[in-house]
């Protein structure tokens, strides 16, 4: 398979914004893992994903300080080989389905679900659209995409008001673009049973271990003040009212005392998300009104289990959208 130069569109899930890098490869599936493998690399791309894919030409090797360079030869596994590509049945969840018209299909199951996909003034569904691509991806990890010689499927982790679970159904696809499926509907079991479909697919599990769901009091909590008062990504994030305050570090030191002693009180304050790979927590930090939350404080326990990291802190859209991954959350504090 021949190399050529790919423009990536990333696109911030929250603010809207938009960059774009170059990336040298074979196929739009190693394009994005490569750009989200780089993104990881530094705080100011958390919560970018991939909204657009063009090929550039076919050069054999771009030397441009905005492309990410690869090697001339696929032997390297700066990209995926394709033996690793035949074992991935989601690479990416557009490049492998035919949607049509995506935001229609997303506004359907919206309305089977009867929850709010929404943040505050938006009506384009981008909490489940971000929930469905990254549920996607994991079920691909655990290997749990069923495909015949005829049709895929895929447990979206989502139910109907009747409790129902809600799957993925497409069929393969038998006109020319590259897609192997083609999207059918958001199908019940009772749906699935009318085809003959009897073998469903499980769910994405996040639970491997528990006890991460739940904030432990006796573990102490390290701060990366220098991280969140300093990096200009995070510094956006705090409420203007207090962005120019000389005792912003106080102000923050003092909130999270007292977020300690309301998650201790009640353990439910604190809400898992999930996010590139790890389970992690949130806190609500109240910094301009002791009751009102303006930022979610992340926190991971260490590999010993006896404390915390708090690496980064999110806006309530940021973190709504992370939680989502596992579970609705049921708090008073974080809200579409």
């Amino acid at each position: 398979m021949e190399f050529k130069l790919y423009e990536i569109e990333m696109k911030d899930l929250v603010t809207g914004d938009k960059k774009s890098l170059k990336v040298y490869a074979q196929t739009k599936g190693d394009v994005i893992s490569y750009a989200e493998k780089e993104m990881l690399k530094d705080s100011k791309w958390e919560h970018y994903v991939a909204s657009s894919i063009r090929i550039i030409n076919d050069l054999t090797f771009i030397n441009e300080t905005n492309t990410i360079p690869h090697a001339k030869t696929n032997k390297y596994d700066t990209i995926i080989s394709s033996q690793e590509k035949e074992n991935d049945v989601v690479s990416e969840l557009y490049d492998f389905m035919i949607w049509g018209d995506y935001d229609a299909k997303i506004q359907t199951l919206a309305n089977m679900t009867d929850e709010n996909w929404n943040f505050h003034g938006k009506t384009n569904n981008l909490i489940l659209k971000n929930y469905l691509r990254y549920t996607a991806k994991k079920l691909e990890e655990e290997n749990k995409v069923i495909t015949t010689d005829n049709y895929c499927l895929m447990n979206t982790g989502l139910f109907t008001s009747y409790y129902e679970p809600i799957y993925i159904y497409a069929e393969k696809n038998t006109g020319t673009s590259d897609q192997e499926w083609f999207f059918k509907q958001f199908a019940t079991e009772y749906e699935l049973g009318n085809l003959g479909i009897t073998e469903l697919p499980e769910r994405a599990n996040y639970f491997q271990n528990p006890n991460l769901l739940i904030f432990d009091a006796s573990c102490k909590i390290n701060v990366h003040y220098k991280h969140i008062l300093e990096d200009e990504n995070n510094i956006a994030r705090i409420p203007d009212s207090i962005k120019n305050a000389k005792n912003l570090h106080h102000i923050f030191s003092g909130a999270i005392e007292i977020m300690k002693k309301k998650v201790t009180a009640n353990y439910k304050i604190a809400i898992p998300q999930y996010f590139n790979g790890k389970i992690q927590l949130l806190l609500p930090l109240c910094l301009v009104d002791s009751d009102i939350p303006d930022l979610a404080l992340v926190v991971t326990k260490n590999q010993s289990g006896n404390f915390y990291q708090g690496h980064t802190c999110l806006t309530m859209e940021m973190a709504y959208n992370n939680a989502r991954l596992i579970a609705k959350p049921e708090s008073n504090w974080l809200l579409p």
